[in-house]
């Protein structure tokens, strides 16, 4: 089994690191995460690019993309720390998390925030109270969930009458009206979803200009997909059909174009190491040969859950006479499957001890992975510089 997300020299380097360390862990090539950021780079020079820190907020990620001149979206006051100790300044940062409390506000404002995201009446009051005169974005409702791997609607955002209510109200409490954002969905593999999502921007923009708001900024999520193996254009693709889409709509306006990419980030730059830790049927004469792994839903793989991820895999075990199989994880919880639906075909003579290197995984792995669920560890992170 070959595999074809990384650059071979890459994969190699991987493989090699990976040979003396415990599992399961996940191994992070920094010079893959450079090469991603360069791509997006060229395919959006049109758009300031702020890294989601949830995706992977390893300091040595964050450092690194500091570097290359990357801006950084943060969830939480404890990702806004985490970038403060590392030397970056809140200038660099956007808030965009819709769900705040009111002291998370405050101190976000003190260290120097100055622009955050809302959806809602309660956060814009909160938001005129504990910062005032900040900028504002309203995230608004998108279509086209059923084309994303990892849908992202319903949670966040509002409609588009409330989001120029919310605007208009925000002037109104003394903060800075500044844009409108949205996002997609994670993974997602239709293009066209960012021209209907950015048409309805246009409309917002245009019904607030009635109102004398001139809105500046649109904010246009991540959802850029990473490889996992299955068919999807490359990012130039993808730049090259939004930066038409904003061309159409916003061809006679000044706009300021963020982008916020996770996935497409690092995803591709993580490979997680997994050992078998037993193989079993359920009777004699089952057909099912079920592969226990130490690893599993809450050990940093939960984007398996519903099979909605599926991340190519290469078994160390080479073989001619593979079987279909199910794939679990080490917890005693029955919801702890990883692949049932959707079968791996792996050797006849699997054994515990074979190892399964899990590629694309270096988004959304360490992030989701629990602490002491069954008594097990968060999942281990290796940095190849």
């Amino acid at each position: 089994m070959k595999q074809q997300v990384l650059a071979d020299s890459a994969w190699q380097r991987i493989v090699n690191f990976a040979a003396d360390k415990a599992t399961p862990c996940v191994i992070i090539d920094l010079d893959t995460v450079r090469s991603k950021y360069r791509e997006l780079l060229a395919a959006f020079p049109f758009a300031g690019i702020y890294y989601a820190v949830k995706a992977n907020p390893d300091t040595a990620i964050i450092r690194c993309l500091h570097e290359l001149g990357a801006y950084f979206d943060i969830a939480s006051v404890f990702e806004l720390k985490k970038l403060l100790d590392l030397g970056i300044p809140a200038a660099r940062m956007s808030y965009g998390n819709t769900i705040k409390k009111s002291a998370d506000i405050a101190y976000a404002h003190q260290q120097g925030i100055s622009m955050f995201a809302s959806d809602c009446e309660s956060d814009i009051r909160k938001l005129a109270k504990f910062a005032p005169g900040s900028r504002v974005y309203i995230r608004v409702l998108t279509e086209g969930s059923e084309t994303a791997d990892w849908p992202l609607s319903r949670k966040f955002g509002c409609q588009a009458d409330m989001a120029i209510e919310l605007i208009m109200l925000a002037r109104d409490l003394g903060l800075v009206p500044y844009g409108i954002s949205f996002h997609v969905g994670s993974q997602q593999r239709d293009i066209a979803t960012w021209d209907a999502a950015i048409a309805k921007v246009r409309f917002i923009f245009d019904r607030l200009a009635e109102a004398d708001i001139h809105l500046e900024m649109i904010n246009m999520g991540g959802g850029m997909p990473a490889n996992y193996g299955n068919r999807h254009h490359d990012i130039e693709a993808y730049g090259n059909a939004i930066r038409r889409f904003l061309d159409e709509d916003f061809g006679d306006h000044q706009l300021q174009v963020l982008i916020e990419p996770g996935r497409s980030l690092v995803a591709e730059a993580g490979v997680l190491v997994s050992e078998v830790i037993q193989v079993s049927r359920k009777s004699q004469e089952s057909l099912d040969r079920w592969v226990y792994l130490d690893v599993g839903l809450f050990g940093g793989m939960i984007e398996a859950i519903g099979e909605a991820i599926q991340y190519p895999m290469v078994c160390d075990r080479q073989s001619d006479e593979l079987d279909e199989v199910i794939i679990a994880g080490p917890t005693c919880d029955s919801m702890d499957i990883l692949y049932e639906d959707h079968r791996y075909s792996l050797p006849v003579d699997l054994q515990e001890g074979d190892r399964l290197f899990w590629l694309t995984t270096g988004a959304y792995t360490t992030s989701y992975s629990s602490i002491e669920f069954n008594g097990f560890p968060p999942l281990a992170s290796y940095i190849i510089e």
